[in-house]
């Protein structure tokens, strides 16, 4: 390495450096690349939480691409930042929200990062900064103002758009609206990335939704967190990547990526009906406290309603875990039908309640997959892998410290999925390819060194539900942007990760 670019690859027994690894029987690969993470706030917490900020890059990943699921801190109209600033589920204490990405990235760049941050631009937040929380087709001058915004941060380097189409607002935006504000960054050539409209009952209509906004949008798609949830889906990923690989075969550009557990996480806001969302987290705590609308969603539980991903049926009461609750640290690790049995309440009752209190700062854990669509999607040619880590303080699900190892270890090592060469190209070069990091994930003379040295015989995740941020065995050394991050195991104390930007088409 000469300063932050390797500086030459090959037999190098000759060459003279300040510092030597010895390397030998270990792997010498680029640092890996997390296509989907929402860590886009945790450079805000404090060092008491360094195994919760520092988990990544400790199994070698020196990329995030974050700002998933529709949901970034920014941007916004000046007048909407302290509505919006009310919401603390990405926020932290007075830290943000900000009016661009420029903004973000110079706050965010300033706290120091351990792993580089590869910043997307969130639909949903861009909605609600341009027209609340209200569930509504937007006015054309409100469309022509996300499109402006959508504009300025693909200019300051947005590394593309992401939805979250089962979250509010982006559970109210229709079709043509999510094309219209892609078509309008399509000369960018960066990808729409989404959390579809459904991943269980309606998953495979989903995929057909997401490749539709994309041809109509003239942009790149990539679909997150691929899966198929609720027992009664399990085996679709069968179906549903037949559909994707139908599109690749006809010149579509569509990729996918998967975190490797059956369980997966988000706020516990997400158990209601979108109608319970419409007009914001205000509105909703109001909606919690109110009888009437209780027994309305508990009727809307037990029977249904078209299109909305039910998880108090996909998961049932007893899949689903308490992981952060600001109000209630001890519910953390918790499943919500053991604390309703105790406090003699439903478990719905349970939920409003913690609703009622803490808005959307509680998160769940919901055990909802199968393995053998894990598999699937996992072995796909146009995988890759995200954890889809949510670093807050409380139990967060270990895929946040555990999933790079989980790959290379359970699924490659003991499971036989795939050879130890198509894993590195997976979680490396395919996503750098497909995020547009040019300078990242090959090891190459002149690309930056983001790189790690790992043992393929003893690289394992170590973490679990009950301690989600025990770090892996076998990852050695972690170099990001040429400074090491990790040497011998341990964190160096260096941060040397940097706010991207992407780079003009």
């Amino acid at each position: 390495m000469r300063g932050e670019r390797v500086a030459e690859v090959g037999d190098l027994r000759e060459a003279n450096a300040p510092r030597v690894i010895e390397a030998g029987g270990m792997c010498v690969t680029p640092g890996f690349i997390d296509t989907h993470t929402h860590s886009d706030m945790a450079a805000f917490l404090g060092d008491d939480h360094l195994d919760l900020k520092a988990a990544t890059v400790r199994q070698g990943v020196t990329t995030e691409v974050c700002g998933n699921c529709g949901s970034t801190p920014f941007p916004m109209l000046p007048e909407r930042r302290e509505d919006l600033a009310r919401s603390k589920a990405i926020f932290a204490a007075e830290d943000g929200p900000w009016e661009s990405l420029a903004e973000y990235r110079e706050a965010v760049g300033a706290r120091g990062l351990h792993a580089n941050l590869a910043p997307l631009l969130g639909h949903g937040s861009l909605r609600a900064g341009v027209m609340g929380m209200d569930n509504r087709v937007p006015r054309d001058d409100e469309l022509q103002t996300m499109v402006r915004l959508a504009e300025a941060a693909f200019e300051q380097g947005a590394f593309g758009i992401s939805s979250g189409l089962i979250y509010a607002p982006g559970v109210y935006a229709r079709t043509e609206e999510l094309a219209a504000i892609c078509r309008a960054v399509s000369r960018h050539r960066r990808p729409y990335t989404t959390h579809m409209r459904n991943e269980s009952d309606l998953v495979a209509d989903s995929v057909r939704e997401a490749l539709a906004i994309g041809e109509q949008g003239g942009v790149p798609v990539h679909i997150s967190h691929h899966k198929a949830a609720g027992r009664r889906n399990w085996g679709r990923t069968a179906e549903t990547l037949e559909i994707v690989r139908a599109a690749r075969a006809a010149g579509r550009d569509v990729t996918v990526d998967v975190y490797p557990y059956t369980a997966g996480s988000t706020m516990l806001a997400a158990m209601l009906p979108p109608w319970a969302l419409d007009g914001g987290f205000d509105a909703m705590r109001e909606r919690m406290r109110d009888g009437v609308v209780r027994e309305r969603i508990v009727r809307d539980m037990e029977s249904g309603l078209p299109g909305w991903e039910n998880f108090s049926q996909l998961a049932g009461w007893d899949r689903i875990v308490i992981s952060s609750c600001p109000s209630h640290p001890d519910y953390e690790g918790r499943r919500v039908h053991e604390l309703a049995d105790e406090a003699g309440r439903t478990p719905a009752d349970m939920v409003f309640d913690l609703l009622a209190e803490d808005a959307q700062r509680t998160l769940m854990i919901l055990h909802v997959m199968d393995d053998g669509d894990v598999r699937n999607v996992l072995g796909f040619e146009a995988a890759m892998v995200g954890s889809d880590g949510i670093p807050v303080p409380g139990k967060p699900h270990p895929r946040w410290a555990g999933t790079f190892a989980r790959v290379l270890g359970h699924y490659r090592r003991e499971e036989g999925l795939l050879d130890l060469a198509a894993w590195v190209h997976k979680t490396t070069g395919l996503a750098a390819d497909r995020f547009g990091l040019h300078d990242r994930g090959y090891l190459q003379a002149g690309k930056v060194a983001d790189l790690v040295v790992f043992d393929a015989d003893t690289i394992a995740d170590r973490a679990t539900y009950e301690d989600p941020l025990l770090p892996p065995d076998g990852v050695r050394e972690v170099f990001v942007n040429g400074r090491a991050a990790v040497s011998s195991g341990r964190l160096t104390g260096v941060r040397p990760g940097l706010v991207l930007e992407a780079s003009a088409s």
